[in-house]
C-alpha cells in the first residue's frame, strides 16, 4: 500500500516537471517565428537600398525623350533628308519674314499716311495744285504716287486725270498683291516638301523590309521621317493660308479707302488753274 502510495507521488512529481518545460518550449518557438517571418523583409530591404557611391538609373523625361527622336530621324534620313528639312526649316523661317514684313507696310499709315493727306487737302484748298504735287513727289507711299499721277495731267481735263489716277492705282495695287502673293507660294511648298519627305521614309522602310529580317527600330525611324516631314509642312502651310487671307482682305480694305479718298481730293480739279512761278 505504502509502495503503490510513493508511486503515484513519483508519478504526480514527474508530471508537474514537464509542464513548465513544455510551456516554455511552445513560448519560445512563437517568439522566434515572428523574426524568421521579418528576415526576409530586411534583406529585401538592404538589397533595394542603393549602395554608397552607386549611380541610381532614372528614367529619362518625356521631353527629352522626344527630342531625342526626332534627333535621330533628323541626322538618320540621309543626305536628302536633311536638305529636306533644311528647305522645311528655311520656308518656315521666310513665313516669320513675311509676317513681320507685311505687319509693318500693309497697314493704313503706309499706304495713305494722314500727314499727306492733310497736306494735300490744305494744298488743294488754297488752289496750289502745284505744292499739293511736291508734297506728293517727296512722299514714297502709294497713295503719293496715285495722286502725282493724277496732279501731272491736270493740264489735259479731268478725264485724262481719272485714267491716271486708275492706271495708277491698279498699279500700286499690283505691287501689294505681290508682296501678299509670297504666302501662297509658301504655303504650296511647304506641304510639297512634306510629301517628298514622306515618300523618301516610305521608300527607306519599304527597302527595309525587303531585306527579308527587317530591322525593327530602323523600320520605325524610317515611318517617323515620313510622319515629321508631313507634319512639318502642315505647320508652316495652314498658318501661310490663313495669314495670306488676313492680309489680302486687310489690303483690299485699304486700297478701297484709299480710292475713295484720292477721288474726293481731286474731284476740284474740274476747276482749279495752275499757277506757275
Amino acid at each position: 500500500m505504502k509502495k503503490s502510495f510513493v508511486s503515484s507521488l513519483i508519478v504526480a512529481g514527474i508530471l508537474l516537471a514537464a509542464t513548465p518545460v513544455s510551456f516554455a518550449q511552445d513560448a519560445a518557438a512563437s517568439a522566434a517565428a515572428p523574426a524568421v517571418a521579418a528576415a526576409p523583409a530586411a534583406d529585401a530591404a538592404v538589397a533595394a537600398a542603393p549602395v554608397a557611391g552607386e549611380v541610381v538609373e532614372t528614367k529619362p523625361a518625356a521631353a527629352t525623350k522626344s527630342g531625342s527622336e526626332f534627333w535621330v530621324v533628323l541626322t538618320g534620313s540621309g543626305w536628302l533628308g536633311i536638305l529636306l528639312w533644311m528647305l522645311l526649316f528655311g520656308a518656315m523661317g521666310f513665313y516669320v519674314y513675311l509676317v513681320v514684313e507685311c505687319s509693318i507696310l500693309v497697314r493704313a499709315s503706309k499706304i495713305m499716311p494722314q500727314t499727306l493727306i492733310n497736306n494735300v487737302q490744305a494744298a488743294m484748298k488754297d488752289g496750289d495744285v502745284v505744292k499739293a504735287l511736291q508734297f506728293c513727289e517727296n512722299d514714297p507711299t502709294p497713295m503719293a504716287h496715285i495722286l502725282s499721277a493724277g496732279f501731272s495731267h491736270v493740264e489735259e481735263g479731268f478725264e485724262v486725270i481719272e485714267k491716271a489716277i486708275g492706271t495708277a492705282a491698279d498699279m500700286e495695287v499690283e505691287r501689294i498683291n505681290q508682296r501678299l502673293t509670297w504666302f501662297s507660294v509658301d504655303s504650296n511648298i511647304a506641304p510639297m516638301l512634306g510629301l517628298l519627305g514622306t515618300v523618301q521614309g516610305m521608300i527607306m522602310a519599304f527597302a527595309n523590309l525587303a531585306n527579308g529580317t527587317p530591322d525593327v527600330g530602323l523600320l520605325a525611324t524610317n515611318i517617323a521621317q515620313a510622319l515629321w516631314t508631313t507634319a512639318a509642312g502642315l505647320c508652316t502651310a495652314i498658318p501661310a493660308v490663313t495669314t495670306y487671307y488676313f492680309f489680302r482682305n486687310n489690303a483690299n480694305k485699304i486700297v478701297l479707302q484709299m480710292e475713295a479718298i484720292t477721288m474726293e481730293l481731286v474731284k476740284d480739279l474740274r476747276n482749279v488753274e495752275v499757277v506757275s512761278e
